[in-house]
């Protein structure tokens, strides 16, 4: 419910280019240093987050971050310069991305370890919902009382956010699952294992983001889809989630795999998407692709999350969890502008080969590690 109410909140994000060009008058270079500034604010929040977690606990870090957060979007908005927002953007994330890796040490702890990956699932759902009603609503807001509107908003539904946390998440009151505790916590950093599986998040997020930044433009320049259009696609990958994500994952926690040959089969299935969009003109071949890569999706996430989850009781559960949510901050860094570049330099096609090859790469990366696991486990 809070990640919910939070997510739901997060309204300015989708609008915050069109926010920055139209009502700031800012140039398109302007806006692409203020989101990179964007991406570095959520990778110093995530790693901070994980060591204020292991320091302070969960509870005080998701508790303060909302709110802190809330208040940050209410102050952004009166920022005037274009110097003052690019600060102002990097420590807002700073602040709302300290929150992601102290909810997942809190999953982790109000979870039993066989619900685990269904309660990773459960908190993407919730994240999804969120981020459906968000735009639509923020939407609304701007058609009736503008911008300025979007940031109050959102400002506030964090804050009730951090509020409704108090009364369902008070630790005095709600009761831990897993209560087991390592003594003699190591470093993730040290965990060679766990760099693998990091190495190959990093490798799937550049071909994952790649559906919400490039893809769009090639439904668009490429295929000659209209907005409508491109908007029901990427509807459907939200549908798909929230109809089949929690079914899919309780079938697949039934069979015989580890959690790292299900991440590779979620790999294969969204490295091979972007097969589809390298040939013909038929728009059902788009279609398999969004298909191909929600399943994907569908497989890798709960089951990466999982994986790292389980990875940390070997050591700092904040630090684990701030490098899985920093894999994901980098690939936003870096994915975007890299595929953009691609496409001027080389073209859609040859992107879309190069997507295929860094999912190979990925792959690999996963196929070592599970070599690696296996030989350790046989000892």
């Amino acid at each position: 419910m809070v990640t919910l109410i939070n997510r739901a909140g997060t309204m300015v994000i989708p609008f915050l280019s069109l926010y920055l060009t139209q009502d700031r008058g800012l140039t398109l270079e302007n806006v692409g240093v203020i989101m990179s500034c964007f991406g570095l604010g959520s990778l110093v929040g995530s790693w901070v987050g994980g060591k204020l977690t292991d320091i302070f606990g969960y509870y005080k870090v998701m508790f303060i971050s909302l709110l802190l957060t809330g208040l940050m979007f209410i102050w952004v908005q009166v920022l005037e310069s274009y110097v003052a927002l690019c600060l102002g953007i990097f420590i807002l994330m700073v602040i709302a991305d300290a929150f992601r890796p102290a909810t997942y040490v809190a999953l982790s702890a109000y979870s039993k370890q066989e619900n685990k990956t269904r309660s990773v699932t459960l908190i993407r759902l919730a994240i999804n919902l969120g981020f459906s009603a968000g735009p639509a609503i923020g939407g609304v807001i701007i058609a009736s009382i503008g911008y300025f509107g979007l940031f109050w908003v959102d400002g506030i539904t964090c804050i009730l956010a951090g509020i409704l946390l108090l009364f369902v998440l008070n630790p005095k009151k709600a009761k831990e699952i897993d209560t087991q505790k390592n003594m003699a916590p190591s470093s993730a950093y040290k965990d060679t294992s766990y760099l693998l599986f990091i190495g190959a998040m990093i490798l799937f997020g550049f071909i994952f983001v790649q559906y919400f930044s490039t893809v769009p433009l090639f439904y668009s320049s490429e295929r000659g889809l209209n907005e409508f259009q491109i908007g029901l696609l990427l509807a459907m990958n939200g549908f798909l989630i929230f109809a089949f994500e929690m079914p899919l994952i309780k079938y697949l926690e039934s069979r015989p795999f580890s959690k790292v040959t299900q991440i590779i089969i979620g790999l294969v299935l969204t490295a091979f998407s972007f097969f589809f969009l390298t040939f013909g003109s038929w728009i059902g071949l788009l279609v398999i692709g969004m298909v191909l890569m929600t399943v994907g999706e569908m497989i890798a996430f709960p089951f990466s999350n999982a994986f790292a989850m389980d990875r940390s009781r070997r050591g700092k559960q904040g630090e684990y969890m701030a490098l899985y949510s920093i894999s994901f901050s980098i690939s936003h860094i870096f994915a975007h502008n890299s595929g953009m570049l691609s496409i001027a330099q080389l073209g859609f096609k040859s992107t879309w080969y190069g997507a295929m090859i860094i999912g190979v790469l990925g792959i690999l990366l996963l196929l070592g590690l599970r070599m690696r696991l296996k030989q350790k486990k046989s000892r």
